[in-house]
């Protein structure tokens, strides 16, 4: 269940232009609002329980950009039976604990690999790639070896001095596992799979705390968000608009 980050940092091109965007990027993104897309939910009362991955010097989170969409896609090569509608709860409890607005862009046959290019323009067309959900064995992906039943993680941006945030993500789920899941109908304990990484995905890191659905190991009767994980994600979903990334 383990969490990855990419970023990158890119100056911006010396030439004016009408949209001097960095070497790389793709074209200014036609979704982005003025204000946020959905409201921002209200944290449980208390403190603590969660902790955010990619903190920079001035204690500031990495994040995505709550004024626009949050794209993102499945690959249901070799999926369990339900593992489509599976994973979209699990992202619709991501979207309702962080206030960010998933749009689900249908199946896709993009297969999961660590190095993955931030933009595809054959594929999805001149903007960042949607967020990636699909499953894999371990001989695929040898970080899945022995118990991790997921990795997911953010891939970040920034101009030149600019706010760093999300832009995509990928999740990647250890197929054998999902598989003995579905077989002992055990639905609650996948989507809680699911709902960890994409944790991972927009911001969180593992905690020592075994209540909390983000602590490092699956956890019996563990299948959904705790007080703690819900701190932490009402954090990673209140980053600022960023109309010109």
């Amino acid at each position: 269940l383990g969490p990855q980050q990419e970023s990158a940092e890119a100056s911006a091109d010396a030439t004016p232009t009408q949209d001097p965007r960095p070497a790389g990027w793709p074209a200014q993104v036609s979704d982005e609002r003025a204000t946020r897309l959905l409201p921002l939910p209200t944290a449980p009362a208390g403190s603590g329980g969660y902790e955010l991955i990619g903190i920079s010097a001035d204690a500031t989170p990495t994040r995505f950009d709550p004024c626009r969409p949050l794209h993102y896609v499945v690959n249901p090569d070799r999926a369990p039976r339900g593992g489509v509608g599976l994973v979209r709860q699990a992202v619709a409890r991501a979207s309702a604990a962080t206030g960010l607005r998933f749009t689900y862009d249908g199946r896709t046959d993009e297969p999961w690999t660590k190095t993955r290019r931030p933009v595809q323009r054959q594929r999805y067309g001149d903007r960042w790639v949607p967020v990636l959900i699909g499953w894999a064995t371990d001989r695929e992906d040898p970080e899945l070896a022995g118990f991790v039943a997921g990795v997911g993680g953010g891939y970040s941006v920034s101009r030149e001095g600019g706010t760093e945030h999300f832009v995509t993500g990928q999740v990647v789920l250890d197929l054998d596992a999902f598989r003995r899941l579905t077989r002992e109908r055990d639905r609650a304990t996948a989507r809680g799979i699911v709902q960890h990484e994409l944790g991972h995905v927009v911001g969180l890191d593992h905690v020592d705390d075994s209540s909390q659905l983000m602590y490092r190991e699956t956890r019996d009767g563990v299948t959904d968000y705790a007080d703690g994980d819900l701190r932490g994600l009402a954090i990673a979903g209140d980053g600022p608009c960023l109309p010109d990334d």
